[in-house]
């Protein structure tokens, strides 16, 4: 319609301005519309980027209060205190200092309610700075004022993304406003924005590794749980597989009497070959590799082979004790996987180990697994829990046994594990 209007005009006759004109019209158009085509894939990205960004959810399990938190407190306060006495420049006293203690008490919710926090703290220091500017004095507050670098930072950490996208806000007017009322050259302002923004980066960043962490524990835990599911293939079908034999030895047997022996014994074997297929559709699913694992499964004898065959690690002794002759192929198995991840970490972890005892005590009820090694002592907090770990205590876990590991008292570390001998029945 505006090309058309255009060309009408002079009783339909178009001069010579009017067909450049028209025409730089039609090629703007059509370039416009070109690349509008062009950044709608890059735009639909943006769009998709930005909602699953705010559909983040919080991150999970923050920390509960500990006495660190209110020793913060108290520091802070007191450096609050101790500089409104001794500062002399300090504009509007009373209310900086009382305006910094009630800031250190919030810090004790900056996980629990990390916008409502930073909203509160940071939207009256605007308010300050509003104020300030108004007025045409130095805004108040104090050097101490510096721990609000916090909360940031706990926004980032624990905040969902809704949230975090809302604590933007009030961050850059602060950032504004702060800038405006105490300006004195842009290397200063720049210095003060970067200064801002590193605790959010950093919250930021130990957010994805916390989260990239959460996902590698769950993977471990997942390829364990594949590693029970084709020991209980294993298992069961050996069971079946014998059932389905006895079951066509007895269909032979009872070809003279084929009324209900026959029908049984076809039931029978019609079931066990169905479990059998049904079983191994089930852990083929589970598996991640199609390649199938035909080695028959490790048992408690099989302990002595995880030692050192180089001659150049720890040497590895292996101690039986009590019932171990009627314990469940499933829990031979289990023992057998749990002392070769335990002999596995002493191997690479322990520091000057020389010996590693495995220790297998079967009782009534329950079996006893220990594997300890001579190394230099170790301390307790000592790191994130590893994978093989994590693999271990889910398979204990899944057995309904207990485990127990840490720095023994002469030195070395242990790995002390109960399992029920029902698990195997």
């Amino acid at each position: 319609m505006f090309l058309f209007s255009m060309s009408s005009i002079s009783g339909g006759r178009i001069r010579p301005s009017s067909k450049r004109f028209s025409t730089f019209w039609i090629v703007r158009f059509v370039l416009l519309d070109d690349a509008t085509s062009r950044l709608q894939p890059y735009a639909a990205a943006v769009r998709s980027a930005w909602r699953s960004f705010l559909a983040e959810p919080r991150a999970p399990e923050p920390p509960k209060r500990v006495w660190r938190d209110w020793v913060l407190v108290f520091v802070v306060a007191g450096l609050a205190v101790t500089e409104a006495f001794l500062r002399d420049d300090l504009p509007w006293e009373p209310l900086a200092l009382v305006t910094a203690l009630a800031f250190s008490v919030v810090l004790l919710f900056r996980r629990a309610n990390p916008l409502g926090v930073l909203a509160f703290t940071f939207g009256l220091v605007a308010i300050a700075d509003v104020v300030a500017i108004a007025a045409d004095v130095p805004p108040p507050g104090l050097y101490t004022m510096a721990f609000l670098l916090i909360l940031p930072y706990s926004l980032f950490r624990w905040g969902s993304g809704r949230e975090i996208a809302i604590g933007m806000v009030f961050i850059v007017a602060v950032l504004v406003l702060g800038i405006v009322a105490d300006f004195t050259d842009w290397t200063e302002a720049i210095g003060g924005v970067i200064v801002m923004l590193f605790p959010a980066v950093l919250g930021a960043t130990m957010r994805f590794r916390a989260g990239s962490r959460g996902r590698e524990l769950d993977q471990a835990r997942l390829r364990e749980r594949e590693q029970i599911a084709r020991e209980l293939h294993d298992t069961v079908a050996h069971h079946v597989s014998a059932i389905a034999i006895q079951a066509q030895v007895g269909r032979t047997l009872a070809i003279g009497d084929p009324d209900a022996p026959m029908r049984a014994l076809r039931v029978v074997e019609e079931e066990a070959s169905r479990t059998l297929a049904e079983m191994r559709t089930m852990v083929g699913a589970l598996r991640q590799s199609e390649e199938l694992d035909l080695a028959p499964q490790r048992g408690v004898a099989d302990i002595e082979r995880l030692a050192p065959g180089n001659g150049h690690g720890p040497s590895m002794s292996v101690v039986r004790n009590g019932d171990l002759d009627e314990i469940g192929p499933s829990l031979e198995s289990a023992l057998y996987r749990l002392a070769q991840e335990s002999v596995t970490n002493a191997i690479r972890h322990s520091r000057n180990a020389t010996s590693i005892r495995v220790a297998i005590s079967g009782g009534e009820e329950s079996v006893l697994l220990e594997v300890s090694d001579d190394g230099d002592p170790i301390s307790v907090n000592r790191g994130p829990v590893g994978y093989g770990i994590v693999g271990m205590e889910e398979r204990v876990k899944l057995l309904g046994g207990t485990i127990k590991t840490g720095p023994r008292a002469a030195g070395g570390w242990v790995v002390e594990i109960e399992l029920p001998r029902r698990s195997s029945r």
